[in-house]
C-alpha cells in the first residue's frame, strides 16, 4: 500500500515558532489546488501502480480550504491512482472547525482530524500568536464528535520556560480528560527564520534547559502511560486502534507521494522534493511540469534510515532484517556500543529485535547516530 500527502501551504496568521512553508496570503488558494490536481495528474505514475492506502491532508492549515476545493483534490486522487482508502486525515485548528465544516469533511470521507491545540493555556497561545482560545479548542473537539468523528489527534508543545512543571501537567491533564484517542507531542523548538529565533537571538526570549524539557518529556510519557496510552512512536501516544496509519507508514519506509510546494516524496528507493516557494510551484505546474526534485539514496543511506526510523518506534529494528538486506552483521560491528548503551538501561531487546526504554527515547537521534555505519 501507498500513501499520498497535500501540502496546503496556507496560515491565517504566522505562529511564532513554525518554520514550515506556508504563506498568509489567502488569495492564491484556488490557484493552489488546480496546480496539485495537475501535479496529481503529472505524477500519477510515482507510486507504480500501487493501491493508496491513506491521504493525509497538511500544511500550512487544510481546514482553510473550502469544502469543493478539498473535494477536487480527493477526486482527482481517485481519478489517477488506484484507491483502497484507510484513513483520510485533515490537520485543522480549532478555530475552522464549524459545523458545517466538520458535517462537509465527514461527507467527503475523511475519518481522521488532526487538532492543532498546542496548548489549553490562553497566555501561551497568545504568546505562540494562535488564532485560538482554550474555549475553542474544547468546543471543537465536542463539536468533532457531535459531527461523527471517532479518529482524531490532539497537537500539544512541551517545553515552554514557565517556572515550573505546572503549566505543562495542566495541558496534559485537560488533553487527556478530552480522551482523544491520540496525542502528538513535540518539544518548543527555536528556529532562526521565526519570530522566537529573532527574540532568542535578541535575548528577549530565553529557552528552557534540557533538562527542563527532559523532564516535561518523561511527565509526558508517565501520564499518557497511566490513560491507556500507548508511545507508538518517539513524538506520538495513541490508544488501541487510534495510531495514526499514514504517518506509521513514513516511519516503516512504505511508498508516498507529497504533492503541493516543499512536500517530500519516497518512492521506495529514493526521495524528493518539490521547492519550498509557492511562486516557482505555481508557475511551473501552469506551464505543464512539476518541480519535483530526486535524491538518490545509497545502500548505506537506506540502512541509516530504517536504524533511525525504527528507533523512534515501539517496532525498533531487526538485526536479522539488517542481516538479510544488507548483508551486514551490525549486531556484531556494532557490539561495544550496544553493550555501552545497555549498561546505562537505554536498550530493550526481544531476540535480535531492538527497540528504546523510556530513557532510551530520551537519547533517541545519538543512539540511532551511534550506530550508523
Amino acid at each position: 500500500m501507498a500513501g499520498i500527502y497535500i501540502h496546503i501551504p496556507f496560515c491565517k496568521q504566522a505562529c511564532h515558532y513554525c518554520d514550515f512553508h506556508f504563506s498568509t496570503n489567502l488569495d492564491r488558494k484556488d490557484q493552489m489546488v488546480n496546480a496539485i490536481i495537475k501535479e496529481l495528474k503529472l505524477r500519477n505514475t510515482y507510486l507504480k501502480g500501487v493501491p493508496v492506502k491513506t491521504i493525509y491532508f497538511g500544511g500550512g492549515t487544510p481546514s482553510l480550504l473550502a469544502a469543493d476545493q478539498i473535494e477536487r483534490i480527493l477526486n482527482a486522487i481517485h481519478t489517477f491512482y488506484p484507491t483502497e482508502l484507510s484513513e483520510i486525515t485533515l490537520e485543522a485548528n480549532p478555530d475552522d472547525l464549524s459545523r458545517e465544516n466538520l458535517f462537509s469533511w465527514k461527507s467527503l470521507g475523511i475519518d481522521r482530524l488532526s487538532l492543532g491545540i498546542q496548548s489549553f493555556d490562553d497566555s501561551i497561545l497568545k504568546f505562540y500568536n494562535r488564532a485560538h482560545s482554550a474555549s475553542e479548542s474544547k468546543n471543537a473537539i465536542e463539536n468533532a464528535r457531535k459531527a461523527g468523528f471517532e479518529k482524531f489527534s490532539l497537537d500539544l508543545i512541551y517545553g515552554f520556560p514557565y517556572v515550573n512543571h505546572d503549566l505543562w501537567k495542566k495541558d496534559l491533564f485537560t488533553a487527556i480528560s478530552q480522551d482523544p484517542g491520540h496525542i502528538s507531542s513535540y518539544a518548543l523548538t527555536v528556529e532562526p527564520k521565526t519570530a522566537l529565533g529573532t527574540w532568542t537571538k535578541h535575548k528577549k526570549f530565553t529557552p528552557a534547559s534540557e533538562d527542563f524539557v527532559a523532564t516535561q518529556f518523561e511527565i509526558l510519557q508517565e501520564a499518557t502511560e497511566k490513560a491507556g496510552y500507548v508511545q507508538y512512536e518517539i513524538s506520538n501516544f495513541g490508544k488501541a486502534n487510534q495510531f495514526a496509519l499514514h504517518n506509521t507508514n513514513y516511519w516503516k519506509g512504505v511508498p508516498y507521494l507529497g504533492v503541493g510546494p516543499s512536500a517530500h516524496s519516497f518512492d521506495g528507493e529514493n526521495r524528493g522534493a518539490n521547492p519550498a516557494n509557492n511562486s516557482s510551484y505555481l508557475k511551473s505546474l501552469e506551464q505543464g511540469h512539476h518541480t519535483f526534485q530526486i535524491e538518490e539514496l545509497s545502500k548505506n543511506d537506506h540502512l541509516n534510515e530504517y536504524i533511525l526510523t525504527g528507533l523512534r518506534t515501539m517496532w525498533g529494528i531487526d538485526f536479522n532484517h539488517i542481516s538479510k538486506a544488507y548483508q551486514l552483521d551490525l549486531l556484531q560491528l556494532k557490539k561495544s556500543i550496544l553493550s555501552q548503551m545497555e549498561d546505562q538501561g537505554w536498550l530493550v531487546w526481544k531476540d535480535k529485535n531492538l527497540s528504546l526504554s523510556k530513557s532510551g527515547k530520551l537519547l533517541a537521534d545519538s543512539i540511532a547516530e551511534a550506530l550508523f555505519t
